[in-house]
């Protein structure tokens, strides 16, 4: 008999079984690598390329100046007035301060995050999409990992004695089905172009031992970078519909599409526009500070959106 009281036999074996890319044993061994080379070891290459995550500063990428020197004058305020920074700099740490508790950042921030920057993200959601966002379906995280996994575990629930299952694409950012076998779900996987392959999604669905209740897409795509047409954006959304699927749109990835002739179509600006009775789905679509071209992983920020979520269930996020 062991003398721990927490062992491989006794924890959660749904936790036992998880994988994720992102921290995986190739990560670990990466990592083992990196302190070898520092060490003097000899190998036939002089460092480690991490290709296993998107992590742009410790790829080489500077911090963008404005970004920095704002979260210098909110962690420290004393620098607004004494570091000889910008106008704009001054004001937007200013503001931001006059919106938290004791006007610093140390203070807590109610649960979906601080109003301000709520209505600030409102403000661009509505310029980037041209219909109107309320204020207050803006959560925040830290991270947008945890409000990916927050949603998910919402559905985390045996119905007539099927577990819950999510429609994901294949591949896929291995958060999900990491996320899913941690919460003792069922990943049904897809191809990214859901709309040309509808007809097999749907027997996908009508052959799962599940409850199939939500249909995860990614645009732009990761890992395979395909970005979606506004009619398959229309097709996933009347599928979802069909279904009775609660849509999550990852869109982290929105602001660098380079391809000639690709352009990006959020699902919010999509299902507002595609007309009754599809523009009813439960959607969430999420962004975040890491990705883009802002790049500020370590720094954990993320939100979401929410769209024609149950007051009563949105309430209990």
């Amino acid at each position: 008999m062991s003398s721990k009281a927490v062992t491989l036999e006794n924890v959660n074996p749904n936790i036992v079984k998880l994988e994720y890319a992102v921290r995986g044993p190739l990560v670990v061994r990466a990592a083992e690598i990196e302190k070898e080379l520092e060490k003097g070891a000899q190998k036939p290459f002089k460092k480690v390329i991490r290709a296993n995550i998107g992590d742009a500063h410790a790829m080489g990428q500077t911090p963008i100046t404005f970004i920095r020197q704002v979260l210098a004058c909110v962690s420290y305020p004393p620098l607004i007035d004494t570091a000889g920074f910008p106008e704009d700099v001054k004001q937007r740490a200013r503001e931001i301060l006059g919106a938290c508790g004791g006007q610093s950042v140390g203070a807590y921030s109610a649960s979906h995050g601080i109003e301000l920057i709520r209505r600030r993200v409102a403000e661009y959601i509505e310029r980037r999409d041209g219909h109107p966002v309320h204020w207050e379906d803006i959560c925040f995280s830290g991270g947008v990992s945890n409000a990916i996994k927050n949603c998910l575990q919402l559905l985390c629930n045996d119905i007539d004695g099927k577990t819950y299952g999510v429609l994901i694409p294949i591949p896929q950012y291995p958060l999900y089905s990491a996320s899913l076998a941690e919460y003792g779900g069922v990943l049904t996987g897809r191809g990214q172009q859901l709309g040309a392959r509808r007809e097999g999604a749907g027997r996908a669905i009508a052959d799962a031992d599940c409850n199939v209740r939500a249909l995860v897409v990614i645009n732009p795509g990761n890992p395979t970078g395909q970005v979606l047409t506004r009619q398959n954006i229309e097709e996933v959304i009347k599928f979802a519909h069909k279904h009775k699927l609660f849509l999550l749109a990852d869109e982290v990835y929105q602001e660098i599409v380079y391809a000639e002739g690709s352009q990006f179509f959020a699902f919010k600006k999509v299902l507002r526009e595609v007309g009754t009775p599809y523009d009813t789905i439960e959607l969430a679509s999420y962004q975040s500070a890491s990705n883009g071209y802002v790049g500020e992983c370590g720094v954990r920020g993320g939100w979401m959106e929410l769209v024609n979520i149950n007051p009563q269930v949105q309430a209990n996020l």
